[in-house]
């Protein structure tokens, strides 16, 4: 019977993992990707992260895991298949038995939104990607499109000019909602241009991307633009999957919970991207491991 089972080991579960290691918990942490690092691992560079300017993100997610190793943090590489409730606490399915706990920190993260358009399953990995630093390589020299308005996009969006001949950056709307600083040098980039008021419609091509089908929301005239692949950054969808039943959810899937990441059953946690809340960045993320194994000890305390 272990005190917590911390399900994903992006910066949330890695965070929880440190601290509940440092209380003396007996805790193991379950990954059922190769890596631990989450979404982290796919940035280009982090900026805002104190201490630790202009690191990249592959860096700071084995830098996390480290840290967790250094201390003896226990991890089982493995998927969940499901979580019930049980006398005592309750028992995780994995695909490699089961796991009984008396808490359960939700770590889970989200993933990459997507469009939902034509073409877009058919063309995924040729030329359609949700990761700019993952295949961005690929096209060096050639014409890219990023699909987004927020920090992701604009990230993105410089990331790719260093090396794409040229880059369109499609928002559906007036003004981007990135960070002032990630819009001034998105715009300070003679490579980038910005197709504002459009939307994707639909993505053309044999086998491999080599153009898009864009809308402009307020006249409604249409356009095809030639490119050779489109990074999808229109934001996230919570990872609730196996859990999303067993706590109050809001209408999108992020778990209800506040700072103390306590959710309204009994025993459950949620830390990281999954929690509902305004701000999702790996320093908000690691606060909140820090502040679930905190709520977990009082739980056990009073239990």
């Amino acid at each position: 019977m272990q005190d917590v089972v911390i399900i994903g080991s992006g910066p949330a579960g890695l965070s929880a993992s440190i601290y509940a290691k440092r209380a003396g918990l007996k805790a193991l942490t379950l990954e059922q990707n190769p890596l631990s690092g989450g979404q982290v691992l796919n940035t280009y560079e982090v900026d805002n992260y104190p201490g630790l300017s202009g690191i990249g993100g592959f860096e700071m997610g084995m830098k996390f895991r480290e840290h967790a190793d250094k201390l003896g943090c226990e991890f089982l590489n493995t998927g969940v298949c499901g979580v019930r409730r049980q006398e005592g606490g309750f028992s995780i399915e994995t695909q490699q038995g089961e796991i009984r706990a008396r808490t359960v920190i939700a770590a889970m993260g989200a993933v990459h939104a997507k469009l939902h358009i034509p073409g877009e399953e058919e063309l995924a990995g040729k030329g359609v990607s949700y990761c700019a630093t993952c295949d961005g390589a690929f096209f060096r020299g050639k014409v890219t499109a990023v699909v987004g308005g927020g920090d992701v996009a604009a990230e993105d969006a410089v990331f790719l000019a260093r090396s794409c001949e040229k880059v369109y950056l499609i928002h559906r709307r007036g003004e981007l909602r990135a960070a002032a600083i990630l819009q001034k040098e998105v715009m300070a980039l003679p490579n980038v241009e910005i197709l504002w008021d459009s939307v994707v419609k639909r993505i053309e091509g044999q086998g491999q991307v080599q153009s898009l089908v864009l809308e402009n929301v307020k006249s409604g005239q249409q356009r095809v633009l030639a490119a050779d692949g489109i990074f999808i950054a229109v934001g996230i969808v919570p990872s609730g999957g196996v859990m999303k039943d067993m706590v109050s959810c809001d209408e999108q899937g992020y778990f209800l919970a506040g700072e103390d990441c306590a959710t309204d059953t009994p025993g459950i946690f949620v830390a990281g991207d999954l929690r509902k809340k305004k701000l999702r960045q790996v320093v908000t993320a690691v606060a909140d491991g820090a502040n679930a194994v905190a709520s977990v000890l009082d739980y056990l305390r009073e239990s």
